[in-house]
């Protein structure tokens, strides 16, 4: 896992607004993927879903499983027919209705990401989704290529479409968790009993 000094540099300083006046740390100085879809469901349910990480398998073409590590570290497992990968992801800043941010934490290969949430002029949601793959070693070579680009973007634009057509199929969210996150830390507005040490994550 990776420490606190690691989260400092991956995730920069960068203005963002948010009511309580604090100043958003976005992960992304750049990036290589962006895609957005919008959604015929209103933010707060679009976002509600989005958070039951659990439940990306019943609609998603390459998530197989997600495991609940720790209050901000889940491990998805990952794949096509017999091939599976698993890995460790980490959320860094989440603000409800709004925006998450994750990173793997992976050292080879390593991405990491953004997801935000708009209001349309409909009444539904935008979601956009930035990722930023960061291999190690000879793998550099591939990510740089327009192909590796062109196909990540294609993977990302059809798990968006997939979540829209299961959100838009249920017509309400299955769950939800509402905290905040900032620099991979669950922001608890009232202390917690003395007989529990770990912030429960309901994600599914």
């Amino acid at each position: 896992m990776a420490h606190e000094d690691d989260a400092q540099q991956a995730v920069p300083n960068t203005p963002g607004a948010l009511g309580d006046g604090v100043t958003r740390r976005r992960p992304l100085r750049e990036r290589h993927v962006e895609e957005t879809v919008e959604v015929a469901v209103p933010v707060r349910t679009a976002y509600n879903q989005w958070t039951q990480f659990k439940t990306f398998p019943r609609f998603s073409a390459v998530v197989r499983g997600v495991e609940q590590i720790r209050p901000t570290v889940t491990a998805w497992t990952i794949g096509y027919g017999p091939l599976r990968h698993r890995f460790a992801v980490e959320i860094v800043e989440q603000d409800p209705d709004a925006y998450l941010a994750w990173r793997a934490l992976a050292q080879n290969p390593s991405h990491q990401g953004e997801v935000e949430f708009r209001l349309t002029e409909s009444g539904g949601t935008a979601i956009t989704v930035r990722m930023l793959l960061e291999p190690q070693g000879a793998a550099r070579i591939l990510t740089r290529s327009s192909r590796a680009a062109r196909l990540t973007a294609r993977l990302v634009r059809g798990e968006l479409v997939n979540f829209k057509e299961f959100i838009e199929g249920l017509g309400r969210e299955g769950g939800a968790w509402r905290g905040i996150i900032r620099n991979g830390r669950v922001q608890h507005d009232h202390p917690e009993p003395p007989r529990s040490r770990v912030a429960q994550w309901p994600v599914g």
